[in-house]
Order: C-alpha cells, then structure tokens, then sequence
C-alpha cells in the first residue's frame, strides 16, 4: 500500500492517529505504529515534563515511526516546541495556529511537519510557510473545529485541487469503507481519531468511552461558535451551553462558563454531566471497545475489500 504518505512517514499504511487530548499518550500511540500506521501523542493535554515522559515511553514502547500533535494556541507551545527538538522527534502535526511561526524551525531540525486545516485558502500559505503534508479536517470531527462547518466530502477534493502537496483526510473516517472514499475525493492517506479514542489502549476514562458509544445518530452537536466552534456529546453542560446561546450570552459569559479543565474533566476523569465530552459524528458507528490491532485490521481489510468490489463493474451500472 506504498504511496506518498508511507514513503514520506515509514509506515505501512496511509493511516494516522488522531493526537487526540486526554486519549493519545504513548500507549495509544505506540500501538498504532506498532500496527503499521502513524501514532502520534496528544501534546494539547500534557504539561512540558508531561510530554517529556511519554516521549521516552514511545521511544521504548516502538522502533516504528511515530510523532507528535503540537496544538499552536497551547500556552506552552514554546516549551513543547523546544522539548521536541531536543528530544529528537521526527514528525509533528500542528494546528490551531498559524505554521509559519514553527515549520522551518521544525524542520531545520529534521523534522517532517503536517499542518491541519479546514479550508483552501489556508492550503497556498501552509505551501508557502514550507509545510510537507496538509490535512483537511472536515465538521465531522470530534473536539474543536472549523466556524465555516464544511464536510469532509467537500472539503477534500477542493483542498487537493488548491495544493501539491500530499494530503490526509481527517474528520467521519472510522472504517475502511470511509478510507476508500477519502482516498477517491482524492486524498492520500486518512486520520482517524473516534474509533482510536474508543480503544483498549486509549487513555480515556471508561465512562467516556462507555458514553460513547450510546451516542446515536445526532448524539454531537458543534457549539461553542462564538470561542471556537467543538463537538460534543450531549450532556448537562452541552445543554447549559445550548441554553446560554439561545438568550444571547456575551463571549465573556460563555468563557466563564466554559471556565477550565472541562476537557479533562470529561475525558479523562469521567464526568459526565459537567465534562466536555469531545467525540466526532463517526461516534454513532462505534460498537465496541477494541485492541488497536484489531482496529487496524478491520479498516485495512474492509478497505481492500472495497477496492476489490470497485473493479467488479458487474456490481455498478458503468
């Protein structure tokens, strides 16, 4: 399955984790690289020695390929920036920001830099600040996202054709049959994070995941416009933010209450009701808790299978 996005990272499969918070530290991690994809760590929700750990942790935990999810609007950044460097890391994902501030430094380190975006305009200034991989997150995500709510059916195709550079879907992937598609709208490899957050090796607290998937069809919701449009599950506090927009709450309101810690509140300690409860639409699609080995396995293998389906034209009109 050699194409762009293997060659660029050493993987054996075009498929990246998600550096998810509260979900993605190195046992995540390791075990989609271990499993021939691209794991990478969740800088968002770790403290500068906090990363530090888990940085030696991957570097016993795997000798494949793997990297690190850098969020630029993090108070920390310049100290996360700083411990990767010196730690030696060879692949970052940032987004959230702007690349340019970051990207030559990373990569006049050796560092391979892919920046997330959710819209073509920012695909030429990603090119121009010297980003080698862009990905294009579509609304359908979990955790924070994009104000102009494009899908990732459509955003995929216009990015590619805004770009030379390689890209990856991001956003609603959770299966091989999504993976195929992702691939036809012209997309070279895939980032999958719900189906990774809801795994035995992800970091989340049972609860979370557990809630998960009880989550239907219409069980997210994209709130939090006015700060910066999220996707949440259901719960007390989506409601009490539901409730706040609705009577016109000034952004000064919703900051306080958003206040601190609701990611890490509901991720990562299980609080239910007043968590932020971040998971993407794929969430309605997730059965059961499984090994990331065996996640890898299925999507691959339903991947295949589509392809194999698509060359049998007795099955399709053409």
């Amino acid at each position: 399955m050699a194409n762009s996005i293997t060659k660029l990272f050493g993987i054996k499969y075009p498929v990246v984790q998600g550096g998810m918070v509260w979900c993605s530290g190195w046992k995540l991690a390791s075990a989609v690289s271990n499993n021939g994809g691209l794991g990478l760590l969740g800088a968002g929700s770790m403290y500068p020695e906090v990363l530090r750990e888990h940085i030696a942790k991957m570097k016993e935990a795997t000798a494949k390929p793997w990297g690190i999810n850098v969020p630029l609007l993090y108070p920390n950044v310049e100290e996360l920036i700083d411990i990767i460097i010196e730690e030696g890391v060879k692949v970052v994902f940032t987004s959230a920001g702007n690349p340019a501030k970051y990207t030559q430094r990373l990569k006049d380190n050796g560092i391979v830099v892919a920046h997330v975006i959710a819209n073509s305009r920012f695909a030429k200034k990603c090119e121009d600040s010297g980003v080698d991989v862009l990905v294009a997150e579509g609304f359908e995500a979990g955790g924070h996202n994009s104000k102009e709510e494009t899908t990732t059916m459509v955003l995929v195709p216009q990015i590619k054709k805004a770009t030379h550079l390689p890209l990856i879907a991001a956003g609603g992937i959770g299966s091989g049959r999504a993976m195929a598609a992702a691939m036809a709208l012209g997309a070279d490899g895939v980032q999958i994070g719900s189906r990774f957050a809801v795994s035995k090796e992800s970091s989340a607290h049972p609860n979370f995941m557990n809630k998960v998937l009880e989550a239907g069809e219409g069980g997210t919701l994209l709130t939090l416009k006015q700060l910066g449009p999220v996707r949440l599950i259901h719960n007390m506090f989506s409601r009490q933010v539901e409730d706040a927009e609705r009577r016109g709450a000034s952004v000064e309101e919703l900051k306080e209450l958003l206040g601190k810690g609701r990611a890490k509140k509901g991720i990562f300690l299980g609080d239910l009701d007043e968590g932020e409860l971040e998971i993407g639409q794929v969430s309605s699609m997730i059965e059961r808790i499984m090994p990331v080995k065996e996640i890898m396995e299925e999507i691959i293998a339903e991947y295949k299978e589509v392809l194999e389906q698509l060359t049998n034209k007795d099955k399709y009109w053409f």
